[in-house]
Order: C-alpha cells, then sequence, then structure tokens
C-alpha cells in the first residue's frame, strides 16, 4: 500500500511541477516572445534548462523549508497527506493556468502545507511568520529599489540599450537545423545593437529561469521530501522534468498573456523590472525563503513608473510642496533610445496614464486569479485534512 501511495504521490508531484512548468514560462520568457525576439518553443527550452539550474544549485534550501522546517514534525507528511496537499497545489496552479494568468506557485504551495500543519496542531507559527514578513518586506524593497532606478536611472538605462518590439511577426533570433549543427540565426538586416539588444532579454529571461527553480522546485517535492522516502536529488530530477513538460506545454497560455495581453510595458522596463525581481528571489532563497516572484515584479512595476514620474519635479520643488502626478504610464513618456529630459524638465501633462500601460480588463482578471488560487489551496486543504475522516490525524 505504501508503494502505491508513493507512486501515487510522485504522479501528483509531477502535476504540479507540469503547472509550475506553466505559470512561471509567462513571466521569464512573455516580453521575449511578445517582441517576437524568439519562438515559444526556444522560450520554453531555455526555460527548462535555466529552471533546473536553479532547482539544483539553490533550490534544496527552500525545499528543506518547507519540507522540514515549516511544521514541527515530518510525521505529518503522510503519503496520504502528501497526496492531498499536492493536489490542492496543482489542482489550484490549474485554475490559474487555465484562466492564462501566471498565479503565485510560492504563495499557493505554503497555503497547502501551512493548512496541513494548521489543521494537525503541527504548525511553526515562528517560520511561516518569517515567510510572511518576507512576502511584506520583499515587495517593498523592490518598489524602492525600482524607484530610484526609476527616477535616477530609467532613462539613461532606455537610452543606452534601445531595445525596440519586432512587430512584422518574424523572430530576430531563430534556430538553424539545415546543418549537422544546429546554429542560431538572426532577422536579415537585423544591426549589432538589435542582436545585442534581444540577446539582453533573453538572457533576462534566463535568469528569471533560474530565481524560478531556486523558489519553485519545493512547491512541488517538498512535501515527498519531508517524509524522507526520496533523496533530494532524484526528487529534484523528477520536478525538473515535469516543469519542462508544462514549459512546452500549457505555457502558451501564459505566455500570450504575459507578452502580448496584459501591458504594452516597454522591453527596457520590463528587463529592470526582471533583474530587480529575479535578484530578491535568488537572495531570499539562499536563505530558504519561499518568495512569490509575481507580488515583487508587480511592486516593482509600479515603483518604476513611480520614480519614472518623480522626475516632473526636482527635490528642491518637493520641498516647496509641489505635488508629482504619479503614473505607471511614465514608463512609455520615450521611444526605446530615445534621449530623456532632465529632472524638472518635463511637465506632469507629458506624462501618459496608467491606462495607456496596462489593459485594465485582463489586469483585473490577472490581480483576481493570482488572490483566488492561493486561497483556493490552503483553504481546500485546511477544511479536507480538518474534517475529512480518510485524511484525519
Amino acid at each position: 500500500m505504501t508503494e502505491v501511495l508513493l507512486i501515487v504521490g510522485i504522479l501528483t508531484a509531477i502535476f504540479v511541477g507540469y503547472n509550475i512548468g506553466g505559470s512561471t514560462t509567462g513571466p521569464a520568457f512573455g516580453p521575449a516572445v511578445g517582441a517576437n525576439v524568439i519562438t515559444k518553443l526556444m522560450a520554453a527550452g531555455l526555460m527548462s534548462i535555466f529552471f533546473f539550474v536553479g532547482a539544483w544549485t539553490i533550490g534544496p534550501n527552500v525545499v528543506d523549508t518547507l519540507g522540514n522546517e515549516l511544521v514541527h514534525t515530518t510525521d505529518i507528511f503522510t503519503m496520504r497527506s502528501n497526496v492531498a496537499v499536492l493536489f490542492f497545489i496543482g489542482g489550484a496552479l490549474f485554475v490559474g493556468n487555465y484562466a492564462g494568468v501566471p498565479a503565485s506557485t510560492s504563495m499557493t504551495a505554503v497555503g497547502a502545507i501551512a493548512a496541513l500543519g494548521l489543521a494537525t496542531g503541527e504548525l511553526n507559527w515562528s517560520v511561516l511568520g518569517e515567510i510572511v514578513v518576507w512576502w511584506i518586506v520583499a515587495p517593498i524593497i523592490g518598489f524602492w529599489v525600482a524607484g530610484v532606478v526609476g527616477r535616477y536611472f530609467y532613462p539613461r538605462i532606455n537610452e543606452w540599450v534601445a531595445i525596440e518590439a519586432n512587430r512584422d511577426g518574424r523572430q530576430m533570433i531563430t534556430v538553424d537545423r539545415s546543418g549537422a549543427v544546429p546554429r542560431l540565426q538572426f532577422q536579415e538586416n537585423a544591426t549589432r545593437r538589435e542582436i545585442t539588444g534581444a540577446f539582453v532579454v533573453v538572457a533576462i529571461g534566463c535568469l528569471m529561469g533560474f530565481s524560478s527553480g531556486t523558489s519553485n522546485i519545493a512547491n512541488a517535492i517538498a512535501p515527498i521530501y519531508g517524509t524522507g522516502a526520496l533523496e533530494m536529488g532524484t526528487l529534484i530530477l523528477i520536478g525538473g522534468a515535469a516543469v519542462a513538460i508544462g514549459c512546452f506545454t500549457i505555457a502558451r497560455r501564459t505566455l500570450d498573456t504575459l507578452g502580448n495581453d496584459i501591458t504594452n510595458l516597454p522591453l527596457t522596463a520590463a528587463i529592470v523590472v526582471a533583474v530587480i525581481s529575479s535578484t530578491i528571489v535568488i537572495v531570499l532563497s539562499s536563505i530558504g525563503v519561499p518568495a512569490s516572484f509575481v507580488v515583487i515584479a508587480t511592486m516593482s512595476i509600479i515603483g518604476l513608473g513611480w520614480g519614472r514620474a518623480t522626475r516632473t519635479t526636482t527635490l528642491s520643488d518637493a520641498r516647496r510642496g509641489e505635488e508629482t502626478r504619479v503614473s505607471v504610464g511614465a514608463l512609455t513618456a520615450e521611444e526605446e533610445g530615445e534621449q530623456a529630459p532632465r529632472i524638472g524638465e518635463e511637465e506632469p501633462e507629458d506624462i501618459p496614464k496608467a491606462s495607456d500601460l496596462f489593459d485594465p480588463s485582463t489586469t483585473a482578471r490577472v490581480i483576481l486569479m493570482q488572490n483566488v488560487v492561493p486561497i483556493i489551496s490552503t483553504v481546500g486543504a485546511y477544511l479536507t485534512f480538518r474534517f475529512v475522516p480518510l485524511f484525519g490525524f
């Protein structure tokens, strides 16, 4: 019976990994795919590789936190409870993926495991408190770092990088398989600067894939690891393979949402947000804290837009009480490569509104689902472990 439950648990973990691949590929490579820099197939391949590298190197720290520290005793991680926990994690993420929305996998997984601990009286409140504190602090850090970049550095970065979205439907980077050895092929007449910009966008996607692996691999394998039934390395291999399947299949929906539907976020802004958010996630993963990239990235976008909008007001004007009309749409104030005016030279009327940057209906759907998915996982798991006799303790 134990062997059967282990097999079911592994299959459920694969289902979770499959949905993690679907929900995390969009945030990582949506900008590159939406700008026609690379194909969805290439994005899936790169995501699979760099997710695994992150999972293998830093990921074990987060696996240990969720599998050993979030609850007082790992005795509650029975094979039966593992199947239930992973079912609620994977099921909730599947709801988000079906809606084309990349939900927070970390919040979804922590919610399900915490629900198990709460229902059994074994929840380690100090560890949960530390995780929640970082969930609050990390987005604030992202906001302020992005705000400083937006006010003092973003226009210069935008002028230097000059990455423009390729809207003719052809990918900037493709793979030529006509020869014995596949090689990269660039769009005809592409300039060196355009090629460099394309590589920057792809490299940032790879960084995001790595950061996702450091934090999200635990969401698929931590409950099974807590039982001691399988070694860490074996579980990471299984989880990485499952994520790759999700990258090549269901991730197409979130790539469309993040690459085309939700926002007209300039590629330069997407790069800045990705670097800030990925760095924060990697740092938190290194100390064993599962971080929500989606929430951090959202606050970083708001901070970057706020910082860019404050360039209409100098510090001396601010001291005199002059107000600044803050708008995330400020990120579209200039085209890629355009020289930005100095601080204080712009008028507030020159700053676009946020509605010029975000599609309201899609944004509302994304925000709604990002809250609904963790709630489904947490509430469903708690009610199951608390009131269903089959899973009672």
